[in-house]
């Protein structure tokens, strides 16, 4: 198969790694001034040799391609991850915690030696954290029937500091509590003021809530701080009413699979057993046409709007 430019970059070569097949990617930034890959591409390839993530982008961007490699290859995944765990731009590694396991849960890919956890904490721009991610071998997905996500019965979250004072997290946790409260009572916020070697190397601040159904669905949503020297300062008030939110939102598109991870549930729904599976989702976030694009081959949802070249039979 054929493609054009940087678009989907990472998707294209996972989905070239699962399905055997090869792909061409020419003309990448070809009317840029900087041509070709970025360093954090180059290192996205270079992860297998277990190189450093470039902190380009965070720990989140590398491992949102992992989650979808990890279950089919030939040992069980043991992958160490530095660089930056949280930034404005990816999901980050708490997020993905709370709402991607458990949905690799689902489709039979479980047991002790499914783990996402946070070694060190690292802010954009410098980095410094460090995640383990370890995953088990599934050959094949179980079928999934989601299509009932069913009423909140509880809100979760994780508001975290580094290199600034712990009162910062307090103050992320109160004001998320003032939107939230007014429609659950079971809601806790833990509160994570990592320091010293384990702080990473910039300053920063943030909140990962996530919402559970009673029928075992996870909706997330998170904000962080802006990284040091790049924009605006964020007050920690504001963070946590924003942040809660984008929380209340992602329980109104609804769905069973919350808008970060549609695309990880259609790869697996792709590769599972020949039983059908169904999985109601929200609105489509930006990202998970092009995916479901790239995993359905000649059968192209988007149209003229894709951007793909001419695939190969």
């Amino acid at each position: 198969m054929e493609f054009e430019g940087c678009s989907c970059f990472r998707q294209r070569l996972v989905l070239s790694t699962l399905s055997v097949k090869r792909v061409k990617i020419p003309n990448i930034r070809s009317k840029d001034d900087n041509l070709g890959l970025r360093d954090f591409e180059v290192s996205f390839i270079r992860l297998l040799d277990k190189h450093e993530c470039n902190v380009q982008r965070s720990i989140g961007y590398y491992l949102e391609a992992l989650l979808m490699l990890a279950p089919f290859v030939k040992t069980p995944l043991r992958a160490a991850l530095k660089g930056v765990t949280n930034d404005p731009t990816d999901p980050s590694v708490d997020l993905l915690k709370v709402t991607a396991i458990p949905l690799m849960k689902k489709f039979g890919i479980d047991g002790d030696g499914l783990e996402i956890k946070v070694l060190k904490r690292g802010m954009a721009p410098a980095g410094g954290g460090e995640v383990l991610f370890t995953c088990p071998v599934r050959r094949s997905m179980k079928p999934v029937q989601l299509t009932e996500p069913g009423k909140i019965k509880r809100i979760r979250g994780t508001a975290f500091s580094v290199r600034v004072s712990p009162q910062m997290a307090n103050r992320i946790v109160d004001s998320a509590r003032s939107i939230l409260n007014k429609f659950i009572p079971d809601i806790y916020i833990y509160t994570d003021h990592m320091k010293g070697a384990s702080s990473g190397k910039s300053p920063g601040f943030g909140l990962t809530l996530v919402a559970e159904t009673v029928n075992g669905t996870f909706l997330g949503a998170e904000v962080m701080s802006t990284p040091q020297g790049q924009g605006d300062p964020v007050l920690p008030e504001d963070l946590g009413r924003n942040c809660a939110k984008l929380l209340l939102e992602e329980i109104y598109r609804g769905g069973c699979v919350d808008s970060t991870n549609q695309s990880l549930a259609l790869l697996y729904m792709t590769l599972g057993q020949q039983d059908v599976s169904k999985s109601l989702l929200g609105p489509l976030s930006p990202y998970t046409p092009r995916r479901l694009c790239l995993a359905q081959g000649d059968r192209c949802p988007i149209g003229e709007g894709c951007n793909r070249v001419s695939p190969s039979s």
